[in-house]
């Protein structure tokens, strides 16, 4: 039990010394992703520039199907954050825009920098926890849960999320199921939608 103890101490102060043995590692996007991520760019490649992500500036289209634009600042496109367990996203909303229903492998916390929009998310009792949020207010989605925003207001809304993981996966539902390439019948089965209304989301998706 002694020698137990000892193991499980040594372990701890092993996963705490590798999390502080190296300063950054900026990812080098140039060779394959790992279980851990990328490997480390060269230190002596590393500038200032690669600590910095501009792509949240500016306007951004919210002309698609569900009236929305997700930036996405994961490690692919933001390097620096490599092995940092932390991601970013904007998300901006027409008037009447969405972000459908989709899951993360990670935890999510929103903070609403515009507009207003409802927010929530569905637990695995089927029980849902949605709120009406304006500008300022806070909200977090627990890791994997199925969850949604939708722009209620009268003006385009912008928010900005932080995930604990630095490429935490997006799955959008609808997506998964009508703009790949699971067959038409077992959509049909696994969703109980007739056969018209699953050709025409494909057709919405571009893939019929």
């Amino acid at each position: 039990m002694k020698s137990l103890a000892v193991f499980i101490l040594f372990s701890l102060l092993a996963s705490f010394s590798h999390s502080i043995e190296l300063d950054f590692c900026v990812g080098d996007l140039s060779l394959p992703r790992g279980p851990g991520g990328y490997a480390c760019k060269d230190p002596a490649n590393v500038t200032t520039d690669d600590f910095v992500y501009t792509g949240f500036r500016g306007e951004k289209p919210t002309t698609n199907i569900f009236k929305n634009h997700l930036t996405l600042a994961f490690s692919n496109a933001y390097p620096a954050l490599n092995g940092l367990g932390v991601s970013l996203a904007r998300l901006d909303f027409a008037v009447g825009g969405v972000i459908p229903v989709h899951s993360h492998r990670t935890s999510e916390i929103l903070i609403l920098a515009k507009g207003t929009i409802i927010a929530g998310f569905i637990d695995t009792n089927n029980t849902a926890y949605y709120k009406k949020l304006e500008v300022g207010d806070v909200m977090i989605f627990p890791q994997a849960m199925l969850h949604f925003q939708v722009n209620v207001g009268k003006i385009p809304a912008l928010a900005f999320v932080a995930l604990n993981s630095a490429n935490p996966g997006l799955q959008i539902t609808t997506s998964s199921l009508f703009d790949g390439n699971l067959p038409t019948e077992l959509a049909e089965q696994i969703t109980l939608l007739s056969h018209q209304e699953v050709m025409r989301m494909k057709t919405l998706f571009g893939t019929h």
